[in-house]
Protein backbone atom coordinates (compact mmCIF):
# COMPACT_ATOMS: atom_id res chain seq x y z
CA UNK A 1 0.00 0.00 0.00
CA UNK A 2 2.87 2.33 0.84
CA UNK A 3 4.54 1.81 -2.54
CA UNK A 4 1.23 2.39 -4.36
CA UNK A 5 0.69 5.68 -2.53
CA UNK A 6 4.26 6.77 -3.22
CA UNK A 7 4.07 5.90 -6.91
CA UNK A 8 0.75 7.74 -7.23
CA UNK A 9 2.20 10.84 -5.58
CA UNK A 10 5.28 10.63 -7.81
CA UNK A 11 3.10 10.46 -10.93
CA UNK A 12 1.19 13.51 -9.69
CA UNK A 13 4.32 15.59 -9.06
CA UNK A 14 6.50 14.64 -12.07
CA UNK A 15 4.70 16.90 -14.62
CA UNK A 16 5.27 19.92 -12.36
CA UNK A 17 9.06 19.70 -12.21
CA UNK A 18 11.93 19.17 -14.61
CA UNK A 19 14.27 17.47 -12.17
CA UNK A 20 13.50 14.30 -10.26
CA UNK A 21 15.16 15.48 -7.02
CA UNK A 22 12.37 18.04 -6.60
CA UNK A 23 9.81 15.24 -6.79
CA UNK A 24 11.73 13.27 -4.18
CA UNK A 25 11.65 16.27 -1.81
CA UNK A 26 7.87 16.58 -2.07
CA UNK A 27 7.40 12.81 -1.73
CA UNK A 28 9.39 12.92 1.49
CA UNK A 29 7.31 15.88 2.68
CA UNK A 30 4.10 13.96 1.95
CA UNK A 31 5.34 10.84 3.72
CA UNK A 32 6.57 12.83 6.74
CA UNK A 33 3.20 14.51 7.22
CA UNK A 34 1.32 11.27 6.55
CA UNK A 35 3.31 9.35 9.17
CA UNK A 36 2.77 12.11 11.73
CA UNK A 37 -0.95 12.15 10.94
CA UNK A 38 -1.28 8.37 11.22
CA UNK A 39 0.63 8.26 14.51
CA UNK A 40 -1.78 10.86 15.82
CA UNK A 41 -4.65 8.38 15.44
CA UNK A 42 -3.19 6.10 18.10
CA UNK A 43 -4.51 6.55 21.63
CA UNK A 44 -2.39 8.66 23.98
CA UNK A 45 0.02 9.71 21.23
CA UNK A 46 0.83 13.38 20.75
CA UNK A 47 -0.33 14.55 17.32
CA UNK A 48 2.36 16.93 16.15
CA UNK A 49 0.68 17.96 12.90
CA UNK A 50 -2.51 18.96 14.71
CA UNK A 51 -0.62 21.83 16.35
CA UNK A 52 -0.10 25.10 14.55
CA UNK A 53 3.50 25.43 15.77
CA UNK A 54 4.55 22.29 13.93
CA UNK A 55 2.66 22.95 10.72
CA UNK A 56 3.62 26.62 10.62
CA UNK A 57 7.29 25.81 11.09
CA UNK A 58 7.19 23.36 8.18
CA UNK A 59 5.25 25.72 5.91
CA UNK A 60 7.34 28.79 6.79
CA UNK A 61 10.63 26.96 6.27
CA UNK A 62 9.61 25.69 2.85
CA UNK A 63 8.08 29.05 1.87
CA UNK A 64 11.21 31.00 2.88
CA UNK A 65 13.38 28.60 0.87
CA UNK A 66 11.18 29.06 -2.20
CA UNK A 67 11.09 32.82 -1.86
CA UNK A 68 14.86 33.07 -1.41
CA UNK A 69 15.44 30.77 -4.36
CA UNK A 70 13.04 32.81 -6.49
CA UNK A 71 14.57 36.16 -5.58
CA UNK A 72 18.12 34.92 -6.13
CA UNK A 73 17.61 32.94 -9.35
CA UNK A 74 14.43 34.31 -10.97
CA UNK A 75 14.14 37.93 -9.88
CA UNK A 76 12.47 39.11 -13.08
CA UNK A 77 9.95 36.28 -12.95
CA UNK A 78 9.08 37.12 -9.34
CA UNK A 79 8.51 40.77 -10.22
CA UNK A 80 6.41 39.97 -13.30
CA UNK A 81 4.40 37.48 -11.26
CA UNK A 82 3.25 40.31 -8.97
CA UNK A 83 1.36 42.07 -11.77
CA UNK A 84 -0.94 40.03 -14.05
CA UNK A 85 -0.97 40.78 -17.78
CA UNK A 86 -3.41 43.44 -18.86
CA UNK A 87 -3.53 45.26 -15.53
CA UNK A 88 -4.20 49.00 -15.94
CA UNK A 89 -1.32 51.24 -14.85
CA UNK A 90 -3.49 52.97 -12.25
CA UNK A 91 -4.22 49.67 -10.48
CA UNK A 92 -0.67 48.29 -10.54
CA UNK A 93 0.41 49.53 -7.07
CA UNK A 94 -2.72 48.03 -5.50
CA UNK A 95 -2.30 44.75 -7.37
CA UNK A 96 1.33 44.48 -6.26
CA UNK A 97 0.25 45.07 -2.66
CA UNK A 98 -2.52 42.47 -2.91
CA UNK A 99 -0.25 39.89 -4.56
CA UNK A 100 2.46 40.50 -1.95
CA UNK A 101 -0.01 39.95 0.88
CA UNK A 102 -1.30 36.82 -0.85
CA UNK A 103 2.23 35.42 -1.05
CA UNK A 104 2.92 36.22 2.61
CA UNK A 105 -0.32 34.63 3.80
CA UNK A 106 0.22 31.34 1.93
CA UNK A 107 2.26 29.49 4.57
CA UNK A 108 -0.13 30.63 7.30
CA UNK A 109 -3.23 29.38 5.49
CA UNK A 110 -1.48 26.14 4.56
CA UNK A 111 -0.52 25.39 8.15
CA UNK A 112 -3.88 26.45 9.64
CA UNK A 113 -5.72 24.24 7.14
CA UNK A 114 -3.73 21.16 8.14
CA UNK A 115 -3.91 21.79 11.90
CA UNK A 116 -7.61 22.71 11.92
CA UNK A 117 -8.75 19.71 9.91
CA UNK A 118 -6.81 17.27 12.06
CA UNK A 119 -7.94 18.90 15.30
CA UNK A 120 -11.61 18.84 14.26
CA UNK A 121 -11.52 15.08 13.71
CA UNK A 122 -9.76 14.49 17.02
CA UNK A 123 -12.35 16.57 18.85
CA UNK A 124 -15.18 14.49 17.38
CA UNK A 125 -13.46 11.28 18.51
CA UNK A 126 -12.92 12.65 22.02
CA UNK A 127 -16.51 13.83 22.36
CA UNK A 128 -17.86 10.44 21.30
CA UNK A 129 -15.40 8.68 23.59
CA UNK A 130 -16.71 10.63 26.56
CA UNK A 131 -20.24 9.70 25.52
CA UNK A 132 -19.44 5.97 25.69
CA UNK A 133 -18.41 6.15 29.34
CA UNK A 134 -21.77 7.54 30.47
CA UNK A 135 -24.06 5.36 28.29
CA UNK A 136 -26.05 2.13 28.52
CA UNK A 137 -25.42 -0.98 26.42
CA UNK A 138 -27.64 -0.15 23.43
CA UNK A 139 -26.28 3.34 23.20
CA UNK A 140 -22.72 2.04 23.76
CA UNK A 141 -23.04 -0.18 20.69
CA UNK A 142 -24.32 2.58 18.45
CA UNK A 143 -21.79 5.11 19.72
CA UNK A 144 -18.97 2.59 19.31
CA UNK A 145 -20.00 1.99 15.70
CA UNK A 146 -20.17 5.73 15.15
CA UNK A 147 -16.73 6.14 16.71
CA UNK A 148 -15.31 3.41 14.46
CA UNK A 149 -16.79 5.19 11.44
CA UNK A 150 -15.27 8.46 12.60
CA UNK A 151 -11.90 6.79 13.15
CA UNK A 152 -12.03 5.49 9.58
CA UNK A 153 -12.94 8.96 8.38
CA UNK A 154 -10.11 10.42 10.45
CA UNK A 155 -7.63 8.03 8.78
CA UNK A 156 -8.89 9.19 5.39
CA UNK A 157 -8.54 12.82 6.50
CA UNK A 158 -4.94 12.08 7.56
CA UNK A 159 -4.10 10.87 4.06
CA UNK A 160 -6.03 13.62 2.30
CA UNK A 161 -4.49 16.41 4.39
CA UNK A 162 -1.00 15.08 3.71
CA UNK A 163 -1.80 15.06 0.02
CA UNK A 164 -3.29 18.57 0.09
CA UNK A 165 -0.32 19.99 1.99
CA UNK A 166 2.21 18.43 -0.38
CA UNK A 167 0.23 19.34 -3.50
CA UNK A 168 -0.29 22.97 -2.54
CA UNK A 169 3.38 23.22 -1.62
CA UNK A 170 4.34 21.91 -5.07
CA UNK A 171 2.01 24.39 -6.72
CA UNK A 172 3.55 27.25 -4.71
CA UNK A 173 7.02 26.01 -5.62
CA UNK A 174 6.05 25.79 -9.28
CA UNK A 175 5.30 29.52 -9.34
CA UNK A 176 8.86 30.27 -8.29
Amino acid sequence: MFSEITSYITKEFIPLFKRFKNVIFFNVLFIFILINNIFGLMPYVFTRTAHIAMTLSIALTIWVLFILYGWINNTNHIFTHLVPLGTPIVLMPFIVLIESIRNIIRPITLSVRLAANLTAGHLLLILLGDRIVNSRFLVITSVTLAQFALLTLEAAVAVIQSYVFATLTTLYAREV
